[in-house]
């Protein structure tokens, strides 16, 4: 019986994923997954979903069988008023099943074709992982091991003819505890920094930020799958820029001018200072409606671009946000500037619909 229900499970599990798949692109673009996103899992709807199975009957009549004649009307069978009236039971729904953001993540590389990301290569860092590897005659109580002490003391027992099968008495003495010994490995860990940075100037309202929100939410998604270990750091610009949390990130409004470069500025800042190129994996992310403050400001940030953030990074993206107010001019610029860099992916995001051909501008160099 067990056998059969886990085989009933992995095929449920297989529907499941199938219809998850097939409704991907769907859930990228509405943002559907958001609201019943929790901390590991994302809950799916789905439309009502059976395994295969027999269904018993009183075999009471067949097929074709019952009052008529040959070359009768078929009708389906009228409902009285009182069926036709409102009821008061509970009607059939669909369900939510729960995936994993990981399973997500899975199924957004097969469905986008995203390869597996080339991590820079001795740009590792250290994680310690304790691995029991013995046993030892000696060590705290807390790791004995009570099994072992047990087998120990019944085979004194038995060879010195103490043991009496009729009232099986297990004494334990101090020679024969058993202890569990371990050591401590040093595991190469590859590490990667995420920083999300926004133009937040009186420009871009609420639908672009929800657009870089979706947008992000896949990247995340990802990038989590591919590395063991990520941080990620959120800065938002107008003309100034500040470092900010997630929730504030995404619901900041300011109403002043853009200066693009304080963004790039402080993100070198905190790179330099807590995460050195040799020991991370590093990836930027900037969001805007393309409309910078001057064209100096514009010809600085390629230069930092240029000079201090590709050498050091895997990849810098800018994603641009179509905004009424926005002139776009920005998007022009770095597409100018850097026409075929390897660690230069950029993509326009008009709207929700746009959002999967973003992901895979970004993500699908495998940088």
């Amino acid at each position: 019986m067990p056998i059969k229900m886990d085989s009933d499970l992995s095929r449920f599990h297989k529907i499941v994923r199938g219809k998850v798949k097939k409704e991907l692109r769907k859930f990228i673009a509405n943002g559907e997954l958001l609201a019943r996103k929790g901390e590991k899992t994302v809950k799916i709807p789905l439309p009502r979903v059976e395994m295969p199975r027999f269904q018993y009957g009183d075999n009471k009549g067949g097929v074709g069988q019952g009052d008529g004649e040959i070359g009768d009307e078929v009708k389906q069978p009228q409902q009285s008023e009182e069926e036709q009236q409102a009821g008061d039971k509970q009607g059939e729904h669909g369900l939510e099943a729960e995936v994993t953001i990981e399973e997500l993540a899975q199924l957004l590389g097969e469905e986008l074709e995203l390869p597996n990301i080339a991590s820079k290569g001795k740009d590792t860092v250290e994680s310690s992982q304790v691995r029991y590897t013995g046993i030892h005659k000696q060590g705290p109580e807390s790791l004995r091991h009570f099994k072992r002490t047990f087998r120990e003391s019944l085979k004194r027992s038995i060879i010195s003819g103490v043991y009496d099968a009729d009232d099986p008495v297990i004494l334990p003495i101090k020679s024969d505890m058993r202890y569990r010994s371990f050591r401590r490995l040093k595991n190469p860990e590859t590490s990667a920094v995420i920083f999300y940075m926004m133009d937040v100037s009186g420009s871009m309202g609420e639908l672009q930020k929800k657009l870089v929100r979706f947008t992000s939410f896949w990247i995340d998604a990802w990038l989590n799958q591919q590395y063991k270990g990520i941080e990620t750091r959120y800065i938002v610009h107008d003309a100034v820029a500040q470092e900010v949390d997630k929730d504030k990130f995404y619901r900041l409004r300011e109403a002043g001018g853009t200066l693009i470069s304080s963004a790039y500025m402080l993100a070198l800042d905190i790179m330099r200072s807590d995460y050195p190129h040799s020991d991370w994996n590093i990836y930027m992310f900037h969001f805007s409606d393309g409309d910078n403050w001057s064209s100096n400001d514009t010809n600085a940030c390629i230069k930092m671009i240029n000079d201090d953030i590709l050498p050091y990074v895997n990849l810098f993206s800018y994603g641009q946000v179509e905004s009424r107010y926005g002139s776009g001019q920005f998007f022009r610029n770095l597409a100018d500037a850097f026409p075929a860099h390897e660690r230069v992916a950029m993509a326009k995001i008009k709207d929700q619909d746009a959002i999967v051909g973003a992901i895979k501008s970004f993500l699908g160099r495998g940088k």
